[in-house]
């Protein structure tokens, strides 16, 4: 009975579906030298290692992952496996301060003495608590084997490996801008034909209001037919 009202929110859905999709929180990630100096048992060893940090969504907050892809110690005797357990800390930026810790599982197979130490990849779980840009950096390595702790700090400014554009838990934000309505929020409705359930999948005040610019424009030219 109404085909262009019904072209006209099919329309709107369209667009605020490629919306949606536009608005995604965005992610960079990079792969970053990190030249590392470390304490041994055995004296001061370095080693530079590319590492790659990564953030995967996960609930409220995200599942951060550090990947070494080259080892930054050795060992003079064999580590047998199990023997290694790896954990490391990653500083925060942007929008937030402060560290994030992450850790990993033992060394899965026996590393032999005087080779490098792969270091098997470390995760951790990050909430943000403030709504903005958050960077990842790498931070210290920690690796204990044998009764021993070996530290392993950045010693050249690492770059930024990880950005997300965060949103707090709760909602908080740290600009201006207003949230859009929840999705179980009442929409207030233009008419008794408008379905206040068809405008909620529009999603996002500024799409509401352009749907209803389209609706009331269908309107007015059915009025005057």
């Amino acid at each position: 009975m109404y085909p262009k009202r019904t072209a006209a929110l099919a329309s709107a859905a369209a667009l605020a579906g490629s919306a949606v999709l536009m608005a995604a929180p965005a992610a960079r990630a990079d792969v970053v030298d990190v030249n590392y100096q470390c304490k041994t048992p055995i004296g001061d060893k370095s080693a530079v290692s590319p590492i790659d940090i990564k953030g995967v969504k996960s609930g409220s907050g995200y599942q951060i992952t550090m990947t070494f892809e080259k080892g930054v110690s050795s060992s003079p005797v064999d580590l047998g496996k199990g023997a290694m357990n790896p954990s490391a800390v990653i500083k925060l930026g942007g929008a937030e301060t402060g560290t994030l810790a992450v850790k990993g599982p033992a060394n899965p197979a026996t590393v032999p003495a005087n080779t490098p130490i792969k270091i098997t990849d470390l995760t951790g779980t990050y909430t943000p608590k403030k709504t903005g840009k958050v960077t990842f950096t790498p931070g210290v390595l920690t690796i204990k084997a044998l009764g021993t702790t070996t530290t392993c700090t950045p010693s050249n400014s690492p770059k930024v490996s990880l950005t997300l554009d965060v949103t707090a838990a709760g909602g908080g934000t740290t600009g201006s801008s207003q949230d859009a309505p929840a999705g179980g929020e009442e929409l207030p409705q233009t008419g008794p034909e408008d379905s206040a359930i068809a405008l909620g999948t529009l999603g996002g005040t500024v799409l509401l209001a352009g749907a209803a610019g389209v609706l009331w424009l269908t309107r007015r030219n059915q009025a005057h037919r």
